[in-house]
């Protein structure tokens, strides 16, 4: 059975619960489920808020296509990504990954893949808005996102 696959960007909160509440409903053989919730950080309280934008239909698109290797991957049940888009103030969500599969390291190795994949691959941009009112910019790509791709070739 082909796992099912939820992937969604929107500016919209979510709910962790009822998120894999949703996901998994119907699924009996999930015997594990793990999620990564990235909250946005204050950075020692010099940010304001992070501004996401993403070139919608091509972010879904990429999103979906990780996904689809990660289930190909690994005996998964289940797979959910949600991102968020606009502008979040610390301690917000971000991003949301939930993983879930008959046995605990399919989840695991699944969740962790997608988002390591999602970091790195999926085209987002973020704009820093300081708390002292100004634009600290647009934020670089990390050399330890890439270096974190390294593991799953």
């Amino acid at each position: 059975m082909a796992a099912r696959i939820e992937i969604r960007i929107q500016k919209e909160d979510f709910d962790l619960s009822a998120e894999v509440s949703a996901l998994l409903a119907g699924l009996g053989d999930s015997g594990a489920v793990v999620t990564f919730s990235g909250l946005c950080r204050s950075e020692d309280g010099a940010l304001a808020a992070l501004e996401l934008e993403h070139y919608p239909g091509m972010a879904e698109a990429e999103i979906r296509r990780i996904a689809e290797e990660a289930a190909a991957r690994w005996p998964v049940t289940a797979l959910a990504a949600i991102h968020r888009v606009g502008r979040i103030a610390p301690g917000g969500n971000i991003v949301l990954v939930v993983a879930a599969s008959a046995h605990r390291q399919a989840a695991f190795d699944a969740a962790s893949f997608l988002m390591d994949f999602l970091k790195s691959r999926a085209p987002f941009w973020k704009k820093e808005h300081l708390a002292d009112g100004t634009e600290g910019g647009w934020v670089d790509a990390k050399e330890s996102d890439e270096e974190a791709l390294g593991r799953w070739s």
